[in-house]
C-alpha cells in the first residue's frame, strides 16, 4: 500500500488528484465544526452526554462528529446513502428505473439525479424533525418559526453540499467521494476513541496488567481487520466453458472464464439495515422525548446495543440475537436482489456458455444459486463475528467506543478499493506511455 502511494505521488496527474481530494477532506472537516445558527450547542451537549443508547453514537460516528456539535453538516451524507439504498431496491421493484439502469451511461445519469432529488427531500424530513424535536426541548433559543426555518435550511444545504464534494472527488479526486467521505468521518473519532481505551484500560494500572491489556486490544483490532480483508478479497470462481463456434470462415469461442462470486456479497448494506432498523424505534423516542415505561421500557432497552452481553442483564442480550437474524436475513435478502443467478444462466446459455458438468439452463441457475446460498451464509457469519465484537467487550468490560465492526468495515473496505483504484490508474498510464512510444 505504501510503496503504491509512494510511486503515485511521482506521477503529477495523480499527485494532483490526491491533494485535490485531501483538500476537499480539509474543507469537509473545517465545515464540521461552524454551528448552525440559533442552536444551543451546550444544550445538546449536555442532551447527548445523558444518552444511554448507542444509536446516536452510531449516527454520530458516521457524521464525524458533526452531529455531536450540532454544525451545519449534522445530517452529514447519511441521506444520500439512504437515498442511494432506496434507489438499488427501488431499481428492483420498478420496470421504468431497472429499464433506465440497463440503458448504459445515459440511464445511469438519470438515476445518479433522481437520487440528489431523494437525498434532499430526505435531508428536509429528518432536518425538520431535528428542529422540531430537539427544538422543543430547549436546542433553539428562542423555539420559533424563524429558528425552526433556519436549522431546517442550513442542514439541507450542508448535506447537499457534501453530496457536491463527493461528486467532485469522484470526478477529480481518486477513489469514489462518498465512501471516501464516510471513511474520513469515521476516522476522525479514532483518536477519541483510542485515547478512551487507553484512559480505561491501560493509564495508571500495573505495568504488567497495562502491557496485557494493550496487547490484547491490539490483538482484537488486527484480527478484526484481518477479518474484514478476507471478506473483502475472498472470492468463490465459477469456471465457465464457451463452445466454439464458426464465424465465416473462422472458428471463433471455446475459451475458459470464470464468474467470481464474493464471499461478502452484500458488502456492509446488511449491517447497516439492521442496525437502523434495531435503532428507529429508540431514535424516534429520543427525538421525540417519549419516554418508554413498563413493558415498552423492556423492549427499548432490548433494542439498545449498550445493554447487550451485559451478565448483570443477561435477559437484554435477546436483542443481539435479533440483531443477528437481522443481518443473516438482509444478507440473503439484498443479495437476491442484485443478483439474479437465473438471468446470469440465461446470458450463459445464449452465449454458449456452460458451467463444466452443468447443464445450461435451469440446472445453472440452480447450481448458481445453491452455492451463493452457501457464500451469503459464510459472508453473513464473517460480518456478524466483526460486529458482535465490540458488543461483547462494551458488555463484558464496558469498552463504550464509537468505533465498532460497522466502522471497520466500511474504513478497510474504503482504502481497499482507493489504493486498487490508484493502482488501475497507474497502470493504465503506463501502457498510455507505451503505446506513444
Amino acid at each position: 500500500m505504501f510503496t503504491t502511494l509512494k510511486n503515485a505521488f511521482k506521477i503529477k496527474e495523480l499527485r494532483k488528484k490526491i491533494f485535490f481530494t485531501f483538500a476537499m477532506l480539509v474543507v469537509i472537516r473545517l465545515g464540521s465544526q461552524l454551528p448552525v445558527p440559533g442552536v444551543d450547542r451546550t444544550y445538546f451537549a449536555r442532551w447527548f452526554a445523558q444518552q444511554t443508547s448507542d444509536a446516536f453514537n452510531f449516527f454520530d460516528a458516521f457524521t464525524g462528529g458533526s452531529f455531536l456539535n450540532m454544525s451545519i453538516l449534522a445530517l452529514n451524507i447519511t441521506p444520500y446513502i439512504t437515498s442511494s439504498i432506496i434507489m438499488q431496491l427501488l431499481t428492483i421493484a420498478i420496470p421504468k428505473l431497472e429499464e433506465m439502469q440497463r440503458d448504459g451511461e445515459d440511464g445511469r445519469k438519470k438515476i445518479a439525479s433522481i437520487t440528489r432529488y431523494v437525498t434532499v427531500a430526505l435531508a428536509l424530513i429528518e432536518s425538520s424533525a431535528m428542529a422540531i424535536g430537539f427544538g422543543r426541548q430547549g436546542l433553539l433559543q428562542p423555539y420559533n418559526v424563524i429558528n425552526v426555518l433556519t436549522v431546517v435550511v442550513a442542514m439541507t444545504a450542508g448535506s447537499a453540499f457534501l453530496m457536491w464534494i463527493g461528486e467532485r472527488i469522484t470526478e477529480n479526486g481518486v477513489g469514489n467521494g462518498i465512501s471516501i467521505v464516510l471513511t474520513i468521518n469515521i476516522l476522525s473519532r479514532m483518536p477519541q476513541d483510542i485515547t478512551t481505551l487507553f484512559e480505561q484500560f491501560v493509564l495508571n494500572k500495573p505495568i504488567a496488567k497495562a502491557v496485557v491489556a494493550a496487547l490484547i486490544i491490539l490483538a482484537i483490532i488486527i484480527g478484526m481487520v484481518i477479518l474484514v480483508i478476507i471478506l473483502n478479497d475472498g472470492v468463490r470462481k465459477i469456471p465457465v466453458q464457451y463452445a466454439k463456434k464458426i464465424q465465416g470462415r473462422k472458428m471463433v469461442g471455446g475459451q475458459s472464464t470464470s464468474i467470481p462470486l464474493k464471499i461478502n456479497t452484500a458488502g456492509v448494506i446488511p449491517v447497516i439495515f439492521a442496525s437502523s432498523l434495531m435503532q428507529l424505534p429508540i431514535m424516534i423516542c429520543s427525538l421525540f422525548n417519549i419516554n418508554g415505561t413498563g413493558f415498552w421500557a423492556e423492549i427499548l432497552r432490548g433494542l439498545n446495543s449498550s445493554y447487550w452481553c451485559n451478565p448483570a442483564r443477561p435477559i437484554y442480550s435477546i436483542g443481539l440475537v435479533v440483531y443477528i437474524v437481522l443481518v443473516i436475513f438482509f444478507a440473503y435478502f439484498y443479495t437476491s436482489i442484485t443478483f439474479n443467478p437465473l438471468e446470469i444462466a440465461e446470458n450463459m446459455k445464449k452465449q454458449g456458455g456452460f458451467i463444466p458438468g452443468i447443464r445450461p439452463g435451469k440446472p445453472t441457475s440452480e447450481y448458481l444459486t445453491r452455492i451463493l446460498n452457501y457464500i451469503i451464509f459464510i459472508g453473513a457469519a464473517g460480518l456478524t463475528i466483526v460486529c458482535i465484537v465490540p458488543y461483547f467487550f462494551n458488555g463484558i468490560f464496558n469498552a463504550s467506543v464509537s468505533f465498532g465492526g460497522t466502522s471497520l468495515i466500511i474504513i478497510v473496505s474504503v482504502v481497499l478499493e482507493t489504493i486498487k483504484q490508484i493502482e488501475s490508474q497507474m497502470l493504465v498510464r503506463n501502457y498510455k506511455g507505451f503505446l506513444n512510444d
